[in-house]
């Protein structure tokens, strides 16, 4: 079955992951002191076309400095076309506070927003590649809250968990828990709501997996869509900016015209032909898309994200590691094929 693809599993909450460690240079909280830091926030900061934070200890950022210490200076340049962007940050581990706490410091420092991924809900991924999450309700609620208050006054924007409606409406989370996690998501998006400066997008999959967007407006209703400030299209998946924009139109206009917010990380090359059971996971040949931006010039579509971070794995599949682990290899390949 075509499935989203994971930055984020419960069994891959290291250090390695580093995508949630956000910081900025200087010293204080969240802050850098590598000595290639600098150049990528400066060349970051005159380049960027968005408002969102560039955290300069991603995994891509490290992997530029390392190969320039080893003298792959080509590659080095290459893969900096990932490094000097904005991408979500998926905390990792029981307590995502301090992952939130650097994102959001070092965002504020630079008068940005940091890009968020809430994705921790029970029954997880169906217990698939990415399966884990909290182990019932009530820690849920608490890790939930956990995460809200590490936002504190700072700007946020939060993907709330990826798949969730999505599993529902095509039957692989069992019936007996959907009714569970309506009531869970809409408390998530009343949670992060009460903070000031947050806006909340609920995910509604993407169009090569439930086709007809209208089966969607029913369950994102019941999850709470009205509350929040809109839906995300596309995360983790390589459907076309156009495809999921049109999509995304569809959709709106069935649950009052809500805003939406699309990943664009890795859909340069649009989706890979043929069996959609094995195009979700590392499929070869894909390219960057359109770089973050939020200015999109369609009224309706808030932003152009990069939630999956381009060279994270999406399982074990096709000579990839775990899910969420840094793949240099597969960032390369996405760098050379990227859209011009």
């Amino acid at each position: 079955m075509h499935r989203l693809l994971r930055t984020f599993t419960a069994l891959t909450a290291v250090a390695a992951l580093g995508l949630a460690a956000g910081c900025s240079s200087g010293s204080g909280p969240g802050k850098g002191k590598d000595e290639g830091e600098p150049a990528v926030r400066e060349e970051a900061a005159r380049s960027a076309q968005h408002r969102f934070w560039v955290d300069p200890q991603s995994a891509a950022a490290r992997q530029v400095r390392e190969w320039r210490q080893e003298g792959r200076t080509q590659d080095a340049e290459a893969l900096r076309r990932i490094a000097e962007q904005p991408m979500a940050v998926w905390p990792a581990g029981d307590d995502p506070a301090p992952d939130i706490e650097k994102a959001t410091a070092g965002a504020a420092d630079e008068g940005r927003t940091a890009v968020l991924v809430a994705y921790n809900i029970p029954h997880r991924d169906c217990g698939q590649h990415s399966a884990g999450g909290a182990h019932d309700a009530g820690y849920y609620r608490q890790w939930l809250g956990a995460f809200a208050d590490a936002i504190g006054q700072n700007k946020a924007l939060v993907v709330l968990e990826p798949d969730a409606v999505a599993h529902i409406v095509d039957g692989c989370t069992p019936a007996e828990y959907h009714e569970e996690r309506y009531q869970l998501l809409s408390e998530a998006i009343q949670r992060l709501k009460r903070q000031p400066n947050v806006k909340v997008y609920l995910d509604a999959g993407n169009p090569g997996w439930i086709n007809d967007a209208r089966k969607l407006t029913e369950p994102l209703r019941r999850a709470g869509i009205d509350q929040a400030d809109g839906f995300s299209l596309n995360v983790s998946n390589f459907q076309s900016d156009r495809t999921t924009s049109t999509y995304g139109r569809t959709l709106a206009a069935t649950v009052g015209g809500k805003h939406f917010v699309m990943d664009t990380s890795r859909n340069g090359k649009g989706p890979l032909a043929g069996d959609r059971q094995d195009a979700w996971c590392n499929p070869p040949g894909r390219g960057l898309g359109t770089p973050p931006t939020d200015r999109t010039g369609d009224p309706l579509l808030d932003a152009y994200l990069w939630i999956k971070r381009p060279g994270d794995s999406d399982g074990p599949c096709r000579g990839g590691p775990a899910a969420g682990q840094w793949w240099p290899d597969y960032a390369l390949g996405l760098v050379r094929n990227a859209k011009a």
